[in-house]
Parts: C-alpha cells; structure tokens; sequence
C-alpha cells in the first residue's frame, strides 16, 4: 500500500514536469499524509540535510569544477587531435575519432555532459563538412559523450561507491574495459556507416613524426587520470581528496601549460561549476529523505519478496534491473535514478550472491543510455544545439547506435569478468 502511493505519486509528478526535487520532497511528504502515518515533517528535514552531509560528497562540485576547467581549457582540442592522428585513416574515421575522444576526455572530467560539449564543438563541423548527416553526428556524440560515466573519475561511480560502500579504488578501475567494449560497439557503427554512405573513406596514414607531434601535445592533459588513479590506487590520498588534485591539475595544465584559460575566466567557472553542484546536492537531499520514509516502511523489503517470488536466478534479477533501469531512464537522468534506486537493488544484489562492484558498472553503463533516450537527456540536448539538429533527426539515427549501447550493456551484464580485469592486473 505505501509502495504504491509512493511510487505512484512519484512518478505522476516526474511526468507531470515538476522538477525532480520538489516531485521528490512532495512524493515523499504527501505519503506520510496519505497514508495517515506518524512520521513528523521535521524528521524529512533533517535527513535531508543529513544526506548532503557526508564528506565524500566534497568531491561532488570540486568534479565539476575541474571539468568545467578542462572543457574551457583547450583540453579536447589536443585529444581530438591526438585521436585524429592515430584513427584518422579508418573507414568511417572522423566517427571513430569522435568515440576515441570522447573515451579519452571522459577519462579527464568524468562528466558526460563536459565531454559533448567539449568534444562536440570540436568535431561536428568536420563531420557535417564531411558529408555525415547532421542527425548522425549529433546522435554519436551524443552516445560517445557518456562513456565518461564508465572512466575512473566517474561522478556517478562517486556517488555509488559513498551509497553501497564499496572501495572507490576498485570501482574506478571496474569500468575500464566495460567502458572499452562500449567505445567498441560504437566504433564499428561509425565504420559500417563510413563505408555505407561513401562520407568518409578515411584519411590517410599520419607519419610518426606527427604520431609524437600530437601526443606530446595532448600527454599532459591525457597524464591527469592516469595522476589521480594512480594516488587512489597507492593510497597517496583519497577519492576526495583526489578531487582537489584534479581541479590543482586541471588549473596547472590550463592556465601555466596551454594557456588557453585566463584567471578572468575562473569566476565565471565557477558560478557554472555552483550551480550544476547545488543542483545535485539538492536531489540527493531530496533522494535521502525519500529514501529514509522507504526504510522504516520497509518498502524495499516488500519488494524484495516480490522480486524474489519473480526472479529465482541471478540472471534473471540483472534482466529486470536492467528493463527497469532503461524505462526509469527514460523519464530521470542517471544521478538521480541512481539515488532512487540503490537503495532498493543492494539488499537484492546481495541475496542473489552478486558482486556489488559489478553491480555498479552494470547500474552506470545502464543509466548513461538515459542521457540520449529521447524526450529527455542532457547529452542529447547538448548535441542537438552544436549540430544544429532537430531531436526528431537524431532520433531516426540514433538506432544502430542505440542498438550497440544495449548489446554493450548486456555484455557487460553477462560478462561480470571484464569489470574484474584491471583489478586482477594491479591488484
């Protein structure tokens, strides 16, 4: 019963375009008085303001911000450069560079919403000048742009490690090759679509000269995640504190090094870098109160039976997050999905003996299809507004691509190994 109301008034409101929070907060509230329970307001205010209090959450906006230094900073430039240079020659080779640098940017911020929007404006009117439909260019960019979900710097990787407990060391190295198989997937899309449509043959092979030309260029901005994991790894400082050596990196290499970045232009940063953060926090407080009213009703018990009167095997609870996660997607982007649903799916994943780490990988590279399904998502927003594209347009490219995103998903499902390599090579 309070199930139902709650879910039910949650995702009227969601519908309704009600914004998250407020849908969340009024969700939650509403329940309480419909249901004629005990609970006292006051008590949603405290563990709202419990849930932004953890510390690992300093590492939120200082992860924004450091993207936003690195978006502005000249950064993608020397990737998408540096990518040219090495794939350029391939059939279909400015896609494919599009999906290399979005891989590679996303290793330095982390953020999917920073890696369209840097790698975008970078690669779109070669594209488009190329011969690549509009349509195309937006929708690969805006699906390549959310491979940063599944890099080590991952803010979503972030906030699961702080819900579930697991070591963020191992969570940032789980998502390497999974990230790979997707960049993967992505790829032979652009070549088959190269070769189909005759746009792009490829260019020529690049000379070492150049090779070492554009990798000194983009080594030191390609040298930042391969800093910060290592310090996590070698226990030279923590997930959080790695979050300050990356805005320290980020400012180093784009003011002192590059030198495309002014000190003028740090205000400005950080307003956006504030606002992005205080929108985030405020859904996690939101999230944590929610989350709170679902425990002492026992709302994840009582879906814990249900699920295990349904699904009897592992597979089978990994097919109905899945499924669940890709409609809850279509109607909340992933932080927020991710802040509702973890709650629910530990308790579960530890009954079926599944490892929660993988469980991880699988919730992210899941929730990051949210981003480009329409009517909603940021990355797609983002690239129909660089590709001057309509959303219907991207929508009818958006299959083959989508298509590879769902068969990336459910290896990396199915093949709970490949998020256990990185970790067995260094561990």
């Amino acid at each position: 019963m309070i199930a139902g109301i709650l879910l039910a008034g949650f995702f009227l409101l969601a519908l309704g375009g009600v914004p998250l929070m407020i849908a969340l907060l009024a969700a939650t509230l509403g329940t309480i008085a419909a249901g004629g329970l005990s609970h006292p307001f006051e008590t949603i205010a405290l563990t709202f303001i419990g849930g932004v209090e953890p510390f690992i959450l300093i590492a939120v906006p200082l992860f924004i911000f450091a993207g936003e230094i690195l978006s502005a900073g000249g950064v993608g430039r020397r990737i998408v450069d540096f990518a040219r240079a090495l794939l350029g020659f391939l059939p279909g080779g400015l896609g494919v560079v599009t999906v290399v640098s979005c891989l590679m940017f996303g290793g330095v911020s982390g953020s999917a919403i920073a890696d369209t929007a840097a790698i975008g404006s970078l690669v779109i009117p070669a594209m488009v000048a190329r011969g690549y439909s509009r349509g195309f260019a937006a929708a690969l960019l805006a699906v390549a742009g959310t491979l940063a979900l599944l890099m080590p710097l991952s803010i979503p990787f972030l906030v699961y490690a702080f819900m579930s407990g697991v070591s963020m060391r191992q969570l940032s190295m789980a998502g390497l090759v999974p990230a790979l198989v997707a960049a993967l997937g992505l790829i032979v899309v652009c070549m088959v679509y190269g070769r189909r449509n005759g746009c792009d043959a490829g260019d020529g092979r690049p000379s070492g000269r150049v090779l070492i030309a554009a990798f000194r260029e983009a080594g030191p901005a390609l040298a930042m995640p391969v800093i910060i994991v290592g310090g996590i790894w070698s226990g030279l400082f923590t997930p959080t504190e790695s979050a300050a050596v990356a805005v320290v990196y980020g400012l180093s290499v784009s003011l002192l090094l590059y030198r495309d970045l002014r000190v003028a232009d740090l205000p400005r940063l950080l307003v956006n870098a504030f606002a992005t953060s205080a929108t985030v926090m405020l859904v996690i407080g939101a999230t944590g109160a929610l989350a709170w009213l679902m425990t002492v009703e026992q709302v994840a018990t009582q879906m814990a039976d249900w699920i295990r009167a349904v699904a009897s095997e592992p597979w089978m609870f990994l097919l109905m997050v899945n499924v669940a996660l890709l409609v809850l997607g279509i109607f909340i982007e992933p932080l927020p999905a991710m802040l509702l649903t973890v709650p629910l799916l530990l308790p579960l994943a530890k009954s079926f003996g599944i490892d929660l780490v993988h469980l991880g990988v699988v919730m992210t590279a899941n929730l990051a299809i949210a981003l480009y399904t329409p009517p909603v998502g940021g990355t797609l927003f983002v690239a129909a507004k660089l590709a001057h594209a309509g959303i219907g347009e991207i929508t009818r490219a958006l299959w083959p691509l989508l298509g590879a995103a769902i068969v990336a998903l459910f290896v990396i499902t199915y093949v709970p190994a490949l998020t256990r390599v990185v970790w067995g090579l260094l561990g």
